[in-house]
């Protein structure tokens, strides 16, 4: 396999795999970035569910937006309980069923980790600057839609 390491241009360099690549050191990047305040992007995410969702969300409902398996959010959920910043509620129609909702701690670890992110954004403006860096959001778009 030859080195991807240098340039688009280098013989050999599939689009495909620097995306990839791209897309993992950005991911690593923001996950390193994350933890220091005791986060991590899936918890960063299933915090964003709960707070967009503005009530408290059974956990089928918030696997089904966070597009993973009920066992992962129930992971996710215990690790976030044991954190303080998402709490248990009954259903108040269904006892039977649990909702998670964001604790006031979670509010704050979701701000600070929003804070993380947008510095994350500055960079990224930085190295490729604000309009190509629009291009290539746009173009992602367009890949993402498939």
């Amino acid at each position: 396999m030859s080195d991807c390491n240098s340039s688009s241009s280098t013989p050999g360099c599939a689009l495909t795999l620097l995306l990839l690549d791209a897309a993992r050191a950005v991911e690593a990047r923001a996950e390193r970035a994350l933890a220091e305040v005791g986060l991590s992007l899936a918890k960063l995410g299933a915090l964003r569910h709960l707070i967009l969702a503005a009530e408290p969300l059974s956990l089928s409902n918030l696997a089904a937006r966070h597009c993973c398996g009920k066992s992962n959010v129930t992971q996710l959920i215990d690790r976030l309980e044991s954190d303080g910043l998402v709490a248990r509620v009954h259903d108040p129609e269904d006892r039977r069923t649990i909702r998670a909702e964001v604790t006031a701690n979670g509010r704050a670890a979701y701000e600070r980790a929003s804070a993380i992110l947008a510095e994350h954004e500055r960079a990224l403006d930085t190295k490729l600057g604000a309009a190509p860096r629009a291009d290539l959001a746009k173009q992602l778009l367009t890949l993402r839609e498939g």
